[in-house]
């Protein structure tokens, strides 16, 4: 599996949301600017994290954009989610049930269900509160020589 420019950028814009929280709306500019993407490119992601409901959008002069919910309730499988669709390594596990014809008879079935599941709680396990804490445990501090 690989991780598209979209699901990688989106997940830095809701990140970047998460930090400024406090701020209130946010403007894409503002976004864009601080994140080094393009704000058109921000512009094709929002109505995905829209649609999922991951954002919140608001119009006018004090307009901008705020996560619907809390950094430690949004993952990182949402955001990959909203924006790569199923995170499942084969077709016949992108739906419950499996409908695959082969399925009862698969003899590899089991590797592409664990490699699903390992993907699945790692990425769920992870919030946008998490990032932001490892980012600040990486600043290194009150570190003197």
């Amino acid at each position: 599996m690989k991780i598209s420019t979209k699901g990688r950028y989106a997940l830095r814009m809701l990140y970047d949301l998460a930090l400024h929280h406090d701020e209130g709306y946010v403007s894409l500019k503002d976004i864009a600017d601080r994140q080094g993407i393009s704000k058109k490119y921000l512009e094709q992601i929002v109505p995905l994290l829209n649609k999922t409901g991951l954002l919140r959008t608001n119009r006018g002069n004090k307009g901008g954009y705020m996560l619907s919910g809390t950094a430690d309730e949004i993952t990182v499988g949402d955001v990959l989610r909203a924006t790569e669709g199923s995170l499942a390594p084969v077709a016949c596990l992108e739906f419950e049930p499996n409908e695959c014809p082969r399925a009862g008879d698969c003899s590899t079935l089991f590797i592409w269900e664990g490699l699903f599941k390992t993907i699945t709680d790692y990425l769920d396990g992870i919030t946008l509160s998490d990032i932001i804490a490892r980012r600040k445990d990486d600043s290194g501090g009150d570190y003197c020589i």
